[in-house]
């Protein structure tokens, strides 16, 4: 398949050795960009179709249901071709639970924080079951980002410690409307676990390192920034959102961030991935 092929070649480039310079800096620079866009098929195909789906849906089709079939479609295409492993599939069938069951807690009459406004058949407690598939997104990101990138963990914390944080993360997220939001407690504790924390990475063909702290910063970052798209187009809608659309308040950057930090623990539990993880003992 002509995906496979791509990864072929972006995982064992053929780089020129009198390629020096700003031209091989712009190079690797255009295979990193490369890469993460290839990271992110799922998330990306996923998010064409909210932008293509027209709000009335498709041959009598509620917009929700379409984007239900859509994101089962690729999911299954994508472990059909190979690109994603049963394994894999599990771990994000994971994310999707998770994420559904913090969406029928934050949408119920009780929270409100947010709502989906428009009708569908694959609606349950007032959720559409497509939903779930946003946070698996971020994990099929990792899964792949971790095999094109050649991703290596250095002096990752015990992981009862990064589960501890994890757990934390997600309770926060139903706990703060009861007991108040320790979001700024949690991220300062993940801040200290991940600190000496460093993700080694590939984009061409040398190994370049940055603090995995940063990591999980910048990719709440692109995921608060696909919220504002979604929103936009009403996907779902905030309460101060309701008469006209408005910037998704930057706070949620960082419960992203935290997001992040949930997701990137369940997949450094796969073990493929665990072995190219290093634990300082």
């Amino acid at each position: 398949m002509p995906l496979r092929r791509l990864d072929d070649f972006l995982l064992e480039p053929r780089i020129p050795p009198e390629l020096t310079g700003a031209r091989r800096g712009l190079l690797e620079f255009l295979f990193f960009g490369v890469k993460e866009a290839r990271a992110c098929l799922f998330a990306g195909l996923f998010f064409i179709a909210v932008f293509a789906i027209p709000r009335a849906g498709v041959l009598g089709i509620p917009r929700y249901d379409v984007l239900l079939i859509i994101a089962l479609l690729i999911q299954a295409i994508m472990v059909w071709a190979k690109l994603e492993t049963v394994d894999e599939l599990k771990a994000i069938t994971l994310f999707h639970l998770i994420g559904f069951a913090l969406e029928v807690f934050k949408t119920s009459s009780a929270i409100q924080s947010w709502s989906y406004p428009d009708f569908a058949y694959t609606k349950v407690f007032g959720v559409p079951l497509f939903s779930g598939f946003m946070y698996a997104a971020v994990g099929s990101y990792m899964i792949q980002a971790w095999r094109l990138l050649d991703l290596r963990i250095d002096h990752h914390p015990p992981y009862w410690m990064a589960w501890g944080v994890a757990l934390l993360v997600y309770a926060n997220f139903f706990t703060h409307h009861f007991i108040g939001d320790y979001r700024w407690y949690i991220a300062a504790l993940a801040l200290g676990l991940y600190a000496r924390s460093v993700v080694i990475f590939r984009p061409m063909d040398r190994e370049r390192r940055m603090p995995l702290i940063l990591s999980f910063v910048l990719i709440g970052f692109f995921i608060w920034l696909a919220e504002n798209i979604s929103t936009f187009f009403s996907i779902w809608q905030y309460p101060d959102q309701l008469g006209a659309w408005s910037v998704v308040h930057v706070a949620k950057w960082s419960s992203w961030s935290l997001l992040v930090i949930m997701t990137f623990t369940i997949v450094a539990n796969l073990k493929h991935i665990k072995e190219t993880i290093r634990i300082p003992h």
